[in-house]
């Protein structure tokens, strides 16, 4: 039985595309109880890694602004837990799924939801729109939205296009407004390499760097982006074998 008046309603901002490569720097969403909003959630993460130019230029989200936020380790429970319905909703929900899934496995956590898509809905709907973006769909529709690219503000509005999106065309469109079974699977990735180890606590120590999560348990394309921001930051070190 469809339930979209008991969701969670959510999006994230991250430092690109790629939920195996990439980091996410906040969450915003909304929990809503027979159709109103009950509570909020919003938190900044620190990516542990430099936010690209390009990223700080679409969300505003620079790295003075994280640098001593919570990091994913720390949030990703907390978001789970506040995740209580079945239910989730998202503009493109996929992509942020994805990020939200892969974190909830690295911390052994489960993530298992049942999507509404405004994206698809509108897809579906409004076909002779040009642009489904949700900044253009809010255009369409009048929705305020002074702050997009910031996932508090875009979970917001997503609903508020959902509902718009819901009062049109639902009474003779129920079939699209249905949810899916949110599914991905977790390419397997490798651990941290021995080598990576011992260079990464090197630039740690060397550099002096404050750095508290648990080296073991990152992966090799993780360790990677985080030597590299380092070097970034302060200069190489000599390796040693």
């Amino acid at each position: 039985m469809e339930d979209f008046e008991n969701v969670i309603v959510f999006d994230i901002e991250t430092t690109g595309i790629d939920p195996l490569k990439n980091n996410i720097i906040e969450i915003g969403a909304l929990k809503i109880k027979d159709g109103k909003i009950s509570e909020v959630f919003h938190e900044l993460i620190n990516p542990e890694i430099e936010i690209p130019h390009f990223i700080t230029n679409i969300t505003g989200i620079t790295n003075e602004m994280v640098k001593d936020k919570p990091t994913i380790e720390d949030v990703v429970g907390k978001f789970i837990d506040f995740c209580d319905s079945e239910y989730i909703m998202g503009h493109n929900i996929l992509f942020d799924y994805k990020f939200i899934k892969i974190n909830a496995s690295k911390y052994k956590l489960k993530f298992e939801k049942q999507g509404y898509d405004t994206l698809h809905i509108a897809r579906k709907l409004l076909k002779n729109l040009p642009s489904k973006k949700l900044t253009d769909l809010c255009e369409h529709y009048q929705i305020p939205h002074e702050r997009a690219h910031r996932a508090d503000d875009d979970a917001k509005v997503t609903y508020e296009l959902f509902l718009k999106l819901k009062d049109e065309f639902y009474r003779e469109n129920t079939d699209v407004f249905v949810s899916k079974q949110m599914v991905y699977k977790i390419p397997k990735q490798s651990n941290i390499t021995l080598k990576q180890e011992k260079y990464l606590k090197d630039l740690i120590n060397i550099h002096n760097v404050d750095f508290d999560r648990n080296i073991n348990l990152l992966t090799k394309s993780e360790a990677s982006r985080i030597i590299d921001n380092i070097i970034s930051k302060y200069g190489y070190v000599k390796k040693t074998i």
